[in-house]
């Protein structure tokens, strides 16, 4: 019976552990990765890390001076393969961080190819590597799926036009800097994500002081909630032609400006010369290239010469272009490769059609194509982010409802500035009414004598 008792008050305390455990896994992956699966990935990466980098091929030949001190010196036959030299490693709530310092003969690249090899050997999720200067790298373990339930870090890179939108599949955030990338191109089909990617920008870029601009031909659906912070929506073509017509203008107003003042961009003058920047969000730019009779065919090469002329020189003035839209190819007309070609940065979500993500990621980074082409239903949010250095990740964005995207540009409605030239642009705000206020749906008649 002791035994029993012994064995009962042992078990039970062991079997509750596990289990906790297990819950931990599946719904707290954090938490598990912190008790478990950090001090786990340690030791296998500590005890297995010369063999691992020898199979992998991330080994070289030890130089003659070193093969000569092992022979002579050390009375060692055999002279091992030289790995990378590990100078850190740290671990996170997320995954571990290693810092190589990589030998001669070694590159880059060579560590890239291998870093699905590397992931399967330490037993991790992912291994993303990233070269911090010339002969180090740093692998970026994560050691779960950080994309199933994004948490945005807490600490962010901040400046005057960086906005955090999303989280990278390595952990770190995504940034998006309108300083080093100016112009980007957002495309996804329908339940994407693609909407919840332009809301927390929106909602990021309301904090900021700047002059945000809307273009949504859907009779302004998405965007119209974000009047209050907006200094200009057209909801319909003859609208957009207009107010596009109108940033042209302020562009060319701008560089007067600057040559006055003898200064390549806004950035290098006084605050108090210096006009507001201004990011432009086109919904669905397929609404501005489509036609339905031949005289709109006019209007339509008047918009896309104007787009692309922002493109090619509206980051020196402050003008800053984000363009969404379900498909994007060159069936749409004129000027769509050229306007991609100004459009840095890249963002795909799932897409219906390879040739809409040839022409989002194609150009830059072919391989990247094939992940978006992988992209599930059942993850909407996820997507492929990259750039003209021809890197890319995977990326989500945390989940934001419209409403609550709403009730931010409402809460900044104070920074919206006033442009003249936007003036006839500018969106009414619908008035408030105090709680409990009620609006009578018929006119009251008053009653006759």
């Amino acid at each position: 019976m002791a035994d029993l008792t012994a064995l009962w008050e042992v078990g039970l305390p062991l079997a509750g552990a596990g289990g906790g455990l297990g819950y931990a896994k599946v719904r707290a992956p954090r938490v598990y990765w912190s008790l478990v699966g950090l001090p786990a990935a340690q030791v296998r990466f500590t005890v297995t890390y010369r063999s691992t980098m020898d199979v992998c091929g991330l080994t070289v030949q030890p130089s003659r001076l070193r093969a000569f001190m092992a022979r002579n010196i050390a009375r060692r036959s055999d002279v091992q393969p030289v790995p990378p030299k590990v100078r850190r490693v740290r671990g996170s709530s997320t995954g571990l961080r290693v810092t190589l310092r990589l030998p001669a003969g070694l590159e880059p690249a060579d560590v890239v190819a291998a870093s699905e090899r590397l992931r399967h050997a330490w037993g991790v999720h992912s291994v993303n590597v990233v070269e911090i200067k010339p002969g180090f790298v740093e692998l970026r373990m994560t050691g779960y799926d950080v994309l199933r339930k994004v948490r945005m870090p807490r600490r962010v890179p901040a400046g005057p036009m960086t906005v955090p939108v999303a989280l990278r599949e390595d952990g770190t955030a995504f940034i998006r800097d309108y300083l080093k990338v100016p112009h980007a191109l957002t495309l996804g089909a329908n339940q994407s994500g693609k909407s919840m990617y332009q809301r927390n920008l929106v909602a990021g870029l309301a904090r900021l002081p700047v002059a945000l601009v809307g273009i949504d031909c859907k009779r302004g659906v998405e965007q119209r909630g974000y009047a209050p912070r907006l200094s200009a929506l057209a909801i319909t073509p003859e609208e957009a032609s207009g107010l596009l017509d109108a940033l042209v203008m302020e562009m060319e107003d701008r560089f007067d400006l600057l040559s006055e003042h003898g200064a390549a961009d806004i950035w290098a003058l006084s605050e108090k010369v210096r006009p507001v920047p201004i990011v432009l969000l086109v919904d669905e730019v397929a609404e501005l290239f489509l036609i339905a009779s031949k005289k709109d065919e006019e209007r339509r090469d008047r918009m896309v010469t104007q787009l692309v002329r922002l493109g090619q020189m509206a980051r020196a003035a402050g003008i800053f272009l984000e363009i969404c839209g379900q498909r994007f190819g060159s069936d749409l007309g004129k000027g769509a490769t050229t306007l991609r070609a100004q459009l840095t940065g890249r963002t795909v979500h799932r897409v219906n059609d390879k040739q809409t993500a040839d022409m989002g990621l194609g150009d830059i980074a072919p391989d990247a194509v094939v992940a978006v082409l992988t992209l599930r239903a059942d993850m909407p949010g996820v997507a492929v982010a990259g750039d003209s250095s021809g890197g890319w990740s995977r990326i989500r964005t945390p989940e934001l409802s419209a409403a609550k995207a709403a009730a931010i540009c409402a809460e900044y409605a104070h920074l919206t500035p006033t442009l003249p030239v936007l003036a006839p642009y500018r969106p009414a705000v619908p008035a408030k009414t105090t709680p409990g206020e009620s609006i009578p749906l018929v006119q009251p008649v008053p009653a006759a004598d």
